[in-house]
């Protein structure tokens, strides 16, 4: 699993999808946040905070994230090297958790970059450092664990198929149906609307980014996490005993 990890790890920086999928994350939020004249400036905002920049980010990684995961089984299959890992001496849950680490590496190191924002709003603070860090904090964990969402359904989609735009509408419909479906589902039905959407991911993530650290929220995106490993060790297993 660990050779699988770093093997992922080469492969982003070998060619230039991992540095686009950063630099496209850290200067589309560093523009909205700083520069851009909308409703996510944090100038516009009056008040030293960055819950502009945990509404912007879901939305961004909801694209970035399949670009990312994409070529993980699809190009392999579509390169004839998928054979090549399946007869090495790892389990296919070990291959996926390997392809895992690998996205879920460089998303964080890319959300550490992000870090310079919450320095800056610390310092922009009247007086300095007038900020709630761990309501900020709170909602960098709940970040971190929505992206461990995507990656798994990410993942997922890319082994489904060997071509890798197909990954990437497949994953990219899938995180929209799981982070925003079940809020529109929620809406035809007002009486039972609070319950439906929770059972979607922008419900937990919303009260996670509200400093709301309630361990069912983590909980549910560590399940979601786990249905869809379990569901891509299943392609995998299927395609090894064909």
């Amino acid at each position: 699993m660990i050779a699988i990890f770093r093997q992922e790890i080469k492969s982003f920086f070998a060619s230039p999808i991992g540095y686009l999928v950063m630099l496209i994350f850290v200067s589309l939020t560093g523009l909205f946040l700083w520069v851009f004249d909308t409703e996510f400036n944090v100038f516009e905002q009056g008040f030293a905070d960055l819950h502009t920049f945990f509404a912007l980010a879901p939305w961004l990684l909801l694209f970035l994230i399949p670009a990312l995961t994409m070529k993980s089984f699809a190009e392999e299959k579509r390169s004839g090297t998928m054979e090549l890992l399946l007869i090495k001496p790892i389990s296919s849950l070990q291959l996926v958790l390997g392809k895992f680490l690998g996205a879920f590496g460089l998303i964080a190191i890319a959300l550490a970059f992000t870090s310079i924002y919450l320095y800056t709003v610390y310092a922009l603070g009247n007086p300095r450092g007038n900020i709630d860090m761990g309501s900020n904090l709170g909602a960098y964990l709940g970040l971190l664990f929505l992206a461990m969402a995507y990656i798994c359904i990410g993942l997922f989609a890319s082994a489904l198929t060997s071509n890798q735009i197909v990954a990437f509408l497949l994953a990219a419909l899938l995180l929209f149906a799981c982070y925003y479906g079940w809020d529109a589902i929620a809406t035809l039905f007002p009486s039972q609307q609070q319950t439906i959407a929770s059972l979607g991911m922008r419900y937990h993530f919303e009260q996670l980014r509200s400093g709301i650290l309630d361990l069912k929220n983590l909980i549910y995106f560590a399940s979601i996490s786990a249905l869809f490993i379990s569901l891509s060790v299943g392609v995998i297993e299927k395609i090894k005993n064909q």
